[in-house]
């Protein structure tokens, strides 16, 4: 009975640490000089996030006027650096590029001496159409005036405060761009902290250092005001295909620190970010960090220098240990010796079997495996898509969602502990391989994680629980797994290794202590409880981190294995204690009950409502209408909007949508076509000039050449590009009336083909008026737009 309370304590105990870590603090109380104030803040979010307000908009110019009065009343003297922003990606087969004309907002607090290189404070401000922005990304604006102010209040710093507001991050980091690789001023710039967001709540994590971050993470850990940060997330990020402006700064050689917060996704993008839905304790936390890193960086005498990448992690409260990564192996080795100091305890006490070990490992791996297995089968079971705008019936009811990923996890570990200690096949086996084919029926084709992950468990079930196994042999194998799986992530992956090695060494400590769960005491059972309180403190918020950043809840396997280092000796019960079979069953059925609750009752409310994404499409060329539905997500007002005009939804096959999206035809309005104009330039260049009509603010082009073709210029930005002939080429030019100029270079007398496709972000007023959109529906990305297209052939 005692290791049973002992188990609930650390498990309860263990979650309301890891929820406790990733509480932000209290917003800040009026606004005092010497701290960041969020509700200061919160009034440049109320201003600046009234509307959508996307480069090149209306909108974008009232922000921008608002922060230049806003800064020049604070002293920075303000001044727009404009420029052309470009963002290029070239494959063999074509080339896409993204450009706008930007308007970065530049301001300086001075410091004592004008020379040294400077720290650069930056964060952009425009938002996505139909996005207010209030968090992406207008708490970040607003919190680097607040910390300016702060700053200002402390006197002249070391050396020039730069607060760079860019244009166009959403367009493609295109303020960034024509900062970082065109503005003189970025010469002068010597540290860079960057503020972004993902969501409108949550705790704040650095997840991006600089390269060589040794100096960074240095001042980061003497900043250290209650920081959240770990070297796995720039790993992790490292190979995902997102980015932020902070991109542009490590391109150019800059060290720096990159902050976020990423909790309630649902907003990110959507309508929903407004001033009113972005926590106030979120916004604090981004000040309190950043402000702290910023304060080191302006009056210190020395910007951070730059060193080999460092290990690094956030513990509990102000701690930030760092090392560099060939230190990893005196963590491993540390680790090795007290599991060995343990086993040979067990082993002199006649309390360890090599073969229970054996069967332990086994257990460890079907944990893992199976978990994997269990775990996809949830996802699977919630009937929600994949993708950003598929998995949004998920991130309406985060809680929930995550609640069951914890149930069946934890459930899984407790169910295979008792398992082992039972030494049954047949049950352990058949959960396995349940779980597998059970994700393959609703995925309704082969799946390959789920059933090969099943099929593993099912194989390592026979081997590993063919006879009962005793505590102390079933955690050693448990051990020597962690051992071997650190030893691989210290070889392959040495930034990454410690969330591995430091759950191990932990477990170590109370393996050498208890002598591998041999000793009976009491005081026994608390270090074995206090370790495992610790270690799930920490372990449950990496896994809440990784459930947010990635829809792949089979990731949590990873840390559900490392919380069985430490959980293992009070998770599996002595052998013949049938109190304790039922504990996994049950948190796993209770799991299975709220994934069925989120199936039934996706979550849409007036807070949380769903996608409802249509535009009016005009084919100039067929001179045809169509009403499209752009989102996959129909409901009875998409509906009534796809047949308002009287036509029946069918696929819509046209180049200027994904895929085919339902449509119906629509009454045909007139509109203005874009201007396009190509004529001779200099040293035998072509100019070909594109002029949007009509409020269009986006004008897309498609051009495909006859003949060898290179794009030189983006107005007046170098590209210097190859087009390939017969291969379509994509420019979007977020510049609203302002021209578009493409300076090509043929290699001889051609022809171009251009489809062209203008965007006017509101519905046209000749067409029939959309209906009143119901509370639980949203409009999301450029819903209630006017699509343009139509062709051209010119030639030289």
């Amino acid at each position: 009975m005692g290791r049973l309370v002992a188990l609930i304590a650390a498990l309860v105990l263990g979650v309301a640490l890891a929820w406790w870590t990733q509480q932000p603090p209290r917003p800040a109380e009026g606004r005092p000089a010497d701290r960041f104030s969020a509700e200061a803040a919160l009034v440049d979010v109320r201003a600046m996030a009234r509307r959508p307000h996307p480069v090149a908009s209306a909108e974008n110019a009232r922000v921008r006027s608002y922060l230049l009065s806003r800064m020049a009343a604070m002293g920075l003297e303000p001044q727009v650096r404009s420029g052309t922003g470009l963002f290029t990606r070239s494959t063999p087969q074509n080339l896409q590029v993204s450009a706008a004309p930007v308007q970065n907002i530049l301001g300086v607090i001075s410091g004592r001496d004008r020379s040294a290189p400077a720290v650069l404070l930056m964060a952009h401000y425009d938002s996505v159409p139909n996005s207010p922005g209030a968090a992406d990304d207008a708490a970040g604006v607003a919190a680097a005036l607040e910390i300016a102010r702060v700053i200002r209040a402390q006197g002249a710093p070391a050396r020039d405060i730069i607060i760079l507001l860019t244009d166009g991050e959403e367009a493609g980091l295109l303020g960034a761009d024509a900062f970082f690789r065109r503005d003189p001023l970025a010469r002068r710039v010597g540290f860079v902290i960057n503020m972004e967001a993902r969501g409108s709540a949550g705790r704040v994590h650095m997840f991006q250092a600089g390269p060589q971050n040794a100096g960074a993470i240095a001042l980061l850990r003497e900043a250290a005001q209650r920081p959240s940060a770990n070297s796995l997330s720039g790993v992790i990020y490292r190979h995902m295909p997102n980015d932020t402006d902070f991109t542009r700064a490590m391109e150019a050689g800059l060290p720096g620190l990159n902050f976020a917060f990423i909790s309630r996704q649902f907003d990110y993008h959507a309508p929903t970010s407004t001033p009113a839905n972005l926590d106030a304790g979120t916004l604090q936390d981004m000040g309190d960090q950043v402000l702290a890193a910023a304060r080191v960086a302006a009056f210190d005498e020395a910007l951070p220098q730059k060193g080999p990448d460092q290990v690094y992690a956030h513990l509990f409260g102000d701690l930030l240990i760092a090392y560099p990564p060939a230190a990893g192996w005196l963590v491993l080795g540390l680790a090795a010796g007290l599991i060995a100091f343990g086993f040979v305890r067990a082993r002199r006490a006649k309390a360890l079997a090599w073969r229970e070990a054996l069967q332990g490992a086994g257990a460890a791996l079907y944990l893992l495996f199976t978990a994997v297995a269990l775990l996809h089968l949830a996802r699977a079971g919630t009937g929600a898509g994949f993708g950003w705008l598929e998995q949004r019936g998920l991130l309406a009811q985060p809680g929930r969602w995550e609640l069951a990923i914890g149930l069946v996890a934890l459930g899984t570990l407790l169910f295979t502990a008792a398992e082992l200690a039972r030494g049954r096949r047949l049950p352990a086996a058949l959960l396995s391989a349940g779980a597998g084919l059970g994700a393959a029926v609703l995925a309704g084709k082969p799946d390959v994680v789920g059933l090969g992950a099943g099929a593993a468990g099912a194989v390592l079930a026979a081997i590993a629980f063919g006879r009962p196994a005793a505590r102390s042999g079933g955690w050693a194998g448990v051990l020597l797994v962690g051992l071997a799986l650190a030893l691989a992530a210290q070889i392959a992956a040495p930034e990454a290794a410690h969330v591995v090695a430091w759950p191990l060494l932990a477990a170590g400590l109370a393996a050498a202590a208890t002598s591998t769960a041999a000793r009976r005491s009491y005081a026994a059972l608390g270090i074995l409880a206090l370790v495992a309180v610790l270690s799930l403190g920490w372990l449950g918020a990496l896994a809440h981190l990784m459930h947010q950043g990635l829809d792949m809840p089979e990731l949590v396997a990873l840390p559900l294995l490392l919380a069985a280092f430490s959980l293992w000796p009070l998770a599996q019960p002595a052998e013949g204690a049938p109190g304790w079979r039922g504990i996994g069953p049950a948190l796993m059925i209770a799991g299975a009950v709220i994934v069925i609750v989120i199936r039934l009752q996706p979550g849409w409310t007036a807070r949380t409502p769903q996608v409802a994404a249509v535009v009016y499409h005009l084919d100039q060329d067929a001179g045809r209408a169509f009403r499209v539905r752009t989102a996959d997500a129909s409901s009875p007002w998409t509906d009534a909007v796809l047949r308002a005009d009287g036509g029946t939804p069918a696929p819509h096959d046209s180049w200027a949508f994904w895929g085919k999206p339902p449509a119906a035809p629509a009454t045909l309005v007139t509109a203005p076509a874009p201007d396009l104009r190509l004529t001779a330039a200099d040293n035998g260049a072509l100019r070909l000039l594109a002029t949007s009509a009509g409020g269009a603010r986006v004008l897309t082009l498609r051009i495909r050449p006859n003949t060898a073709l290179a794009l030189a210029r983006v107005n007046g930005a170098p590209v210097g590009q190859q087009l390939r002939p017969g291969a379509w080429n994509t420019i979007r030019w977020e510049g609203g009336p302002a021209p578009l100029e493409l300076i090509l270079q043929p290699a001889g007398p051609g022809a171009l083909d251009v489809r062209y496709s203008m965007l006017v972000e509101s519905w046209p007023a000749q067409a029939r008026p959309l209906p009143p959109r119901p509370a639980g529906a949203m409009a999301f990305d450029n819903s209630d737009s006017t699509v343009i297209t139509g062709t051209r052939r010119l030639s030289w």
